[in-house]
């Protein structure tokens, strides 16, 4: 399982961009037909986001819905000492489990963009000082928005990747508990 960013334009095709030889780069070009699955629980996006997860199941028990979808290439090229590829996706067939209609949650959002941030940490293109203020409001407004999962997810943005060594003395930022098990998510 990875992460994965689409990008829909009315009329257009729904197309996504891999950054690197990254998994959701592997999955596209080593295993085919793929799944996208649309989560809501934020420690799921973390660890597909910061960590390896490899799965039995084609989706996890608690997706709201999924698309086995097909992905052609259609650009590709280098940004930053980085090599990209965008990719046109074709939904082949979708499953609605869950009709839930997600609210829109602050915390939630601050730990996707958590998540971002803390994986360009020591890229060459990108201000680490900039990733680390940005890391600091992300925990900050789930400190202050979040609820258990989402503080939980921010514990794993942590452990996963070591963000908080980047601080100042000085610099303080909220810390959460780790208090699940990754691997009882899937």
């Amino acid at each position: 399982m990875a992460a994965l960013g689409l990008n829909t334009e009315p009329g257009d095709p729904v197309t996504a961009t891999t950054w690197g030889r990254t998994r959701t780069w592997r999955n596209f070009t080593e295993e085919r037909p793929a799944t996208i699955q649309f989560i809501s629980d934020p420690r799921i996006f973390v660890a597909a986001a910061l960590s390896t997860i490899e799965i039995d199941a084609s989706t996890v028990a608690n997706a709201h819905a999924w698309v086995d979808i097909e992905v052609r290439s259609v650009a590709d090229g280098q940004r930053g000492g980085t090599q990209w590829e965008e990719w046109e996706i074709t939904p082949v067939d979708a499953t609605v489990s869950d009709p839930t209609v997600p609210i829109i949650n602050r915390a939630n959002n601050a730990v996707i963009e958590a998540t971002v941030a803390a994986s360009r940490l020591d890229v060459d293109v990108y201000d680490t000082d900039v990733l680390v203020d940005r890391l600091v409001h992300h925990a900050e407004v789930t400190d202050r928005c979040g609820g258990p999962h989402a503080r939980e997810a921010f514990a794993g943005v942590d452990e996963l990747t070591g963000w908080r060594s980047y601080l100042d003395d000085d610099t303080a930022a909220p810390t959460f508990d780790l208090t699940y098990d990754r691997n009882e998510l899937f």
